[in-house]
């Protein structure tokens, strides 16, 4: 017979007395807060509390502790202590326990007492399956979950994921905080697309799909752009470049900036290029926000000579750079201790006034367009400073007139250090609130963004920019004034791709890395190719196990660098190594004669043959006179394409401190083309670059049929570097040229300073690396054996994957390329 409540309770007290003194003592302790519940609801809540202590002590002690304030903001007792009993059903349950616990009171308040109770058997449910996914699902904010809809909203979600659990075996925990991001970028339809394309990566790799949950890496990055909603940048470049030259005379550099889930729609720049996000809102904040940012390239917000006089009016000597040579803004903002995120946002918004007063004389929508996005105000301390941007837009609308800080920034002299001072005093006299980093993004109108989020290049006092009026809208300005111009190239020829050798000196890269850094040149905007431009090839896709399609263009281009002096100072300087490759050379030449049988004429009868000839003219036969034997010397059958990699990373300094890497290069390219020469075996020469999947440069330098000429002396003796390494691609194109060479031997001979990489890898090294290893293969399916000569010293470590075992060589040291580049050959061409 069942005992009455009063018992029920006291035999449990007595149990956790005798079994554990915390136990007992924090289930005295929650006593008072059950005060108003019934005799049944305690003594079931206390033996839930025993039950659970005794299942699993840190649950145990979890739920005792946690009751009193339940008790106090929920109530329902009953529905929080009969959830708590379900995580008996499992081992390991204290961490799920814990974060239902903690969940459960936002849950109420967000959607209700009973989806509260729906909420948490779903999470239940999750935790049964493996409790790491129901402490997942318990920690997770229950409003981002609902999105203002309640539990249908959360369950657009919830449900999303069962389905795919379901059919796919997806880990619903370790997609749920993505999807819950993805969910408000894309929508429920562009979420379960997402989802899909979630299962089938993680299925290719567990790490690979991790990173896809967790909305890092090329995977997710690639399938998010694929179906992000909103005015699409890369789809409308040409016309927002259009519409930036109608404004200023000048095409601005733009580039993609990386996609961040849940981020606002903001510009950046380093002073050279605008970095603009996947996709806006609408095409009316793109328009906005491209103005806006190409105004402050072109109003002097990033002046030099502006630069220098706002760090002297803070008391600084000069602007701080970084190893980049770049202004770095934090020690102005630091000024301001900790509260420099709110005088950071005053500093933007009067610089943003004086900018777009300038803009608005060039294109007078801009400033009516700006009021029309800025509708929605948000909460919070943010709110206070988007008025005060409102009130500027009407200020400049003309709705309101200019006064204080407003009439001032509208001077004709007025430049960036006035938006400080207006700045400065808007922070002493006015009592707006304190902004956190986390709110400082909703303070800023659409169209805006943060003016300092980069490090920036100085722009040079009183640049023109203005390109010929003939030139390609969508060309990326780039020559100083007084600076010699590069030649002209033949049509079709993109300059951001031919560029002379005073833009490509500078640092370069790294050896190692097949792509110059960032930092070093500058980053320049995506320029699109003209369809049909080049040579389509396919591209492997190891995350798909398939080829893309005509994925990659292939170019031919010209040279037009040219430097006979530079290559006889080579040649001169290395004389004592060409005259030991000449012994060995001779070496090389063919000796041994072959003897040529059955022939009409030759040197000496050729026995066999005559006996045959005598026994069948004795039977009536006619045959032919094919008696004689000829002897030949034995030429081997061989050809080689040497196809140099000229990547930016050849123009950094070698490491002695003497020259740069291309000059060991120039010296080696020069000396296996003079060993060439002297064997007699066709050759070719010819290098490449890429910039993206569409514009792979190869420069053909020497083809099969010609002979070693001045002129491709002195093309050799002026290689430079430029942009990055798709080797892939070059392997394929190369592989086609081979079809000028007559030899039955074809060696292709890989020259490279770094791995496979280009900028559009979206930081995957393996994907390049594989579609190397892939067109290294189909290279040998037609007969032509790959070899790669690798100045990388961590070359190992990926090449023997990419070329095989036995068929890549590592040169420790740079001086010692121009020798081995020849002899390496040589040895190749004996095993040949």
């Amino acid at each position: 017979m069942s005992q009455d409540p009063e018992a029920q309770l006291a035999l449990v007290l007595s149990e956790l007395k005798e079994l554990s003194f915390v136990a007992h003592r924090d289930l005295t302790a929650a006593l008072p807060a059950l005060e108003a519940c019934t005799a049944q609801t305690v003594a079931r809540w206390a033996q839930t509390g025993r039950d659970l202590f005794l299942h699993d002590r840190d649950g145990g002690k979890a739920f005792l502790r946690a009751s009193p304030g339940l008790a106090r903001d929920v109530g329902a007792v009953d529905v929080w202590t009969e959830q708590a009993r379900g995580f008996l059903a499992f081992r390991g349950s204290w961490k799920a326990l814990t974060a239902y616990l903690a969940g459960f009171p936002e849950a109420v308040r967000v959607l209700g007492l009973d989806d509260a109770r729906r909420w948490g058997d779903v999470g239940l449910e999750w935790a049964r399956r493996h409790p790491e996914s129901g402490a997942v699902f318990f920690e997770t904010n229950v409003a981002e979950l609902a999105a203002g809809r309640g539990f249908a909203g959360a369950w657009e979600v919830l449900g999303a994921l069962a389905d795919l659990a379901h059919e796919r075996g997806l880990p619903a925990s370790l997609a749920l905080p993505g999807a819950i991001k993805v969910r408000a970028l894309l929508g429920t339809e562009g979420l379960r697309a997402w989802l899909t394309r979630g299962a089938d990566v993680l299925k290719a790799g567990r790490l690979r799909g991790e990173a896809f949950f967790r909305l890092e890496g090329s995977d997710s990055d690639e399938a998010l752009r694929a179906v992000l909603p909103g005015f699409r940048t890369a789809e409308h470049e040409r016309f927002l470049a259009l519409v930036a030259r109608a404004a200023f005379g000048v095409t601005p550099a733009l580039a993609p900036a990386g996609l961040t889930v849940g981020a606002p729609a903001f510009v950046e720049t380093d002073g050279r290029v605008l970095f603009v996000p996947p996709a806006f809102p609408s095409r009316e904040q793109a328009l906005a926000a491209l103005l806006h940012h190409a105004g402050h390239l072109h109003f002097g917000t990033y002046e030099q000579g502006a630069i220098e006089r706002l760090f002297a009016l803070a008391g600084m000597a000069h602007p701080p750079l970084d190893a980049d040579q770049r202004v770095t803004w934090r020690p102005l903002f630091a000024l301001f201790g900790a509260d420099l995120v709110r005088f950071q946002v005053l500093f933007d918004l009067c610089e943003d006034f004086r900018i777009d007063a300038r803009v608005q004389a060039l294109m007078p929508n801009h400033v009516p367009r700006l009021c029309a996005l800025a509708t929605t105000r948000p909460e919070g301390p943010a709110g206070a400073y988007f008025d005060l941007a409102r009130h500027s837009l009407q200020v400049l609308a003309g709705q309101v007139p200019p006064s204080g800080p407003w009439a001032r920034l509208l001077a004709p002299d007025a430049d960036l250090t006035t938006a400080w001072v207006e700045a400065r005093a808007l922070y002493e006299g006015s009592a707006l609130p304190a902004l956190s980093l986390a709110s400082r993004d909703a303070a800023y109108l659409p169209g805006r963004s943060p003016n300092h989020a980069r490090p920036v290049y100085p722009r040079a006092t009183g640049r023109e920019e203005a390109p010929e009026p003939d030139a390609d809208p969508r060309a990326t300005p780039t020559t100083e004034p007084g600076a010699a111009r590069p030649a002209p190239v033949s049509a079709g020829h993109d300059p951001d791709m031919e560029l002379p050798p005073e833009d490509t000196s500078g640092s370069g890269g790294r050896v190692g890395v097949g792509k110059p850094q960032p930092a070093a040149g500058g980053a320049r905007r995506r320029r699109l190719r003209p369809p049909g431009e080049g040579l389509p090839y396919p591209e492997w896709d190891y995350r798909d196990n398939t080829y893309r399609r005509d994925w990659t263009r292939v170019v031919e281009r010209a040279l037009v660098e040219r430097d006979l002096a530079c290559a006889h100072a080579l040649m001169a300087r290395h004389a004592p190594v060409l005259q030991r490759l000449k012994r060995a050379i001779q070496a090389e030449k063919p000796r041994r004669v072959a003897p040529q049988r059955r022939q009409n004429e030759g040197e000496e009868l050729d026995l066999d043959a005559a006996v045959e000839y005598v026994t069948d003219r004795r039977t009536g036969a006619r045959p032919a006179p094919r008696i004689y034997r000829r002897r030949r010397h034995l030429v081997r059958d061989t050809g080689v394409l040497l196809l140099a990699d000229l990547s930016t990373s050849i123009m950094q300094q070698a490491a002695d401190g003497e020259g740069r890497v291309v000059d060991r290069m120039k010296a080696a390219l020069l000396l296996f083309a003079r060993a060439l020469e002297e064997v007699g075996d066709y050759y070719a020469i010819a290098g490449f670059a890429s910039k993206y999947r569409d514009a792979v440069s190869y420069y053909p330098i020497k083809d099969f049929a010609r002979r070693l000429t001045p002129e491709t002396e002195a093309m050799l003796g002026g290689l430079s570097g430029r942009l990055a390494t798709r080797m892939g691609a070059a392997i394929r194109h190369a592989c086609v040229r081979f079809g000028e060479s007559p030899a039955a031997r074809r060696l292709l001979l890989i020259l490279s300073d770094g791995r496979p990489a280009d900028y559009d890898d979206g930081g995957d090294e393996r994907y390049l690396h594989e579609d190397t290893r892939m067109a290294v293969k189909e290279a040998a399916e037609q007969g032509i054996h790959a070899f790669c000569i690798t100045l990388d010293a961590s070359g190992s470590a990926y090449l023997e994957r990419i070329f095989g075992r036995g068929h890549f060589l590592v040169i420790d040291r740079l001086d010692d390329l121009p020798r081995r580049l020849p002899q390496v050959y040589l040895r190749l061409r004996r095993g040949a």
